[in-house]
């Protein structure tokens, strides 16, 4: 059982997931149980993205705000754009503020836009909201 001296934090876990060139920074707790960070990659192309989950469900939205270089896509970034869409749906009222919403509000300005359930728990989430882990498989800091 975790101890305060030894709780899991959103510090940690800003990580690299891809030795050198892909992670994920910027976890926030957005409340009610949700929370977002930001993916980064950076080998040969670069790209940007956001998870947010809501911890209880293990719903997941994902999508891409930026890449260059990454195929045959054209380069974009619309990272900018993309979040004024979060904010203003963290701004609202929760029960408006649902994933399908989003998503249909990212449309024209995001890529790769996603919504899945995850069955195991995200770091973010087993840093904010432990208690919300409900049958999901643990989160374990490795290392």
């Amino acid at each position: 059982m975790a101890t305060q001296a030894n709780a899991l934090t959103l510090a940690d876990c800003k990580r690299t997931t891809h030795p050198s060139h892909g992670g994920e920074i910027r976890h926030m707790d957005l409340g009610e149980g949700r929370v977002m960070w930001m993916d980064w990659w950076s080998q040969e192309g670069t790209a940007k993205g956001f998870s947010l989950v809501e911890c209880a469900s293990g719903e997941t939205l994902r999508f891409r705000s930026a890449e260059e270089n990454m195929g045959r896509r054209s380069a974009f970034d619309r990272t900018d754009d993309a979040i004024e869409v979060l904010d203003r749906h963290q701004a609202g009222s929760r029960i408006f503020a649902t994933f399908e919403r989003i998503a249909n509000d990212l449309e024209f300005i995001a890529r790769d836009i996603a919504i899945t359930t995850e069955t195991v728990e995200t770091c973010a989430c087993a840093a904010a909201y432990p208690a919300l882990r409900g049958e999901k498989t643990e989160f374990m800091l490795a290392g």
